[in-house]
């Protein structure tokens, strides 16, 4: 059933579209501008900065897309980031920030000559916070993306969307490119967003909406501190087939260490789409930090993978902050590394991975 043009409930694997992975070669980045000063209850003043920088270090090596916000944060938006070049600004209201979360997921066509992007229902993680302005912006993403597609000549960017039934948020979902994609149940199976969905349900859909073949359910993971229920992109991530990251505890004294090491004996046990067993490569956190009495869920593993380089969270702790960058630059020697102090980033739970959401560049 047609929604409108360009728009569908049907599946994305019945129209050839599937889920390709981060390190493919992105058309753009796309993020939304920070406004709510909520979200960091009085860490606000350094966020806008801290997004400019990362927009600015994006926009060296591939298109930005930014979500404006309100007015007055689009204005801000405009002001911080005049000046910059392959940025463009959208006059597009959120809630907050964190489109990888409320943005689609953006998919491929099996000849890579087309854009599709599947969009989840968004919720704000089980109903914790507002969010009517960011449960629509998937759509008017996919929205503009189709207009600019209808005003070339090829016709070639013209997006094909997939609705989804399914509540979801995409730092919940992990995938290697080939098939597989990881994720936790205390997430996808919580009752405040799927309830009554079985996991062979979610698992259908995921395949129907995603063209994956296998889901990983890792569980047994957590960061004190965390409001996502888990986040797989908190917890454990691909670096290529076969090859995950997984964050480990600083100190077996920290109490995020018995569930970690829990997560990573899982994940040693495990098969890819493929039937490869996993490598599986610890990334350490760093130690137990409080920001007005609370702890924040600090962990490298929320790193965000562009063209030519990877955008890496750091947290002030030189020694871990220091050795997560050193494993990362060994794993993909093909891209920068470039470290991003996220210590006040992080106080509004998430990092640069949930801040972003890539759009991958159709083949001509």
């Amino acid at each position: 059933m047609l929604e409108k043009k360009g728009a569908t409930t049907g599946s994305a694997v019945d129209a050839s579209y599937g889920w390709v992975a981060e390190w493919e070669k992105h058309e753009a980045t796309w993020i939304a501008w920070p406004h709510n000063a909520k979200t960091w209850l009085g860490k606000f003043d350094n966020i806008p900065n801290v997004t400019e920088k990362m927009v600015r270090t994006l926009a060296e090596v591939e298109k930005v897309h930014v979500l404006g916000g309100t007015p007055d944060a689009t204005l801000q938006a405009r002001h911080f980031l005049s000046g910059a070049t392959n940025v463009t600004i959208h006059e597009t209201d959120t809630n907050d920030c964190w489109i990888r979360d409320f943005g689609p997921t953006f998919l491929l066509s099996d000849d890579r000559k087309k854009l599709g992007a599947t969009r989840w229902r968004f919720n704000a993680w089980g109903g914790k916070y507002p969010h009517e302005k960011d449960a629509t912006a998937s759509a008017k993403i996919c929205e503009m993306l189709s207009c600019e597609g209808k005003l070339r000549k090829d016709g070639e960017l013209e997006l094909v969307s997939f609705g989804s039934s399914l509540v979801g948020e995409g730092g919940g979902m992990e995938t290697d490119g080939q098939g597989t994609l990881m994720t936790t149940s205390s997430c996808l199976l919580a009752s405040t967003r799927n309830f009554h969905w079985t996991r062979e349900r979610i698992e259908a859909e995921l395949k129907r909406m995603l063209g994956i073949r296998k889901v990983l359910w890792v569980d047994g993971g957590a960061l004190a501190g965390d409001d996502t229920d888990s986040h797989i992109d908190q917890l454990a991530r691909f670096i290529r087939p076969g090859l995950v990251v997984a964050a480990v505890s600083y100190s077996n004294n920290d109490s995020n260490a018995a569930k970690l090491n829990l997560q990573r004996e899982h994940l040693i046990e495990m098969t890819d789409a493929m039937g490869r067993p996993l490598d599986i490569i610890p990334l350490m956190t760093p130690p137990p930090r409080l920001i007005q009495g609370k702890r924040v869920p600090e962990s490298y593993c929320n790193f965000y993978i562009a063209n030519e380089i990877v955008i890496m969270p750091t947290f002030g702790f030189r020694e871990t902050d220091d050795l997560a960058a050193g494993i990362m630059q060994d794993l993909m020697p093909e891209r920068r590394v470039v470290c991003i102090d996220a210590s006040d980033f992080i106080w509004g739970l998430g990092a640069f991975h949930c801040a972003t959401q890539q759009q991958p560049a159709i083949h001509s």
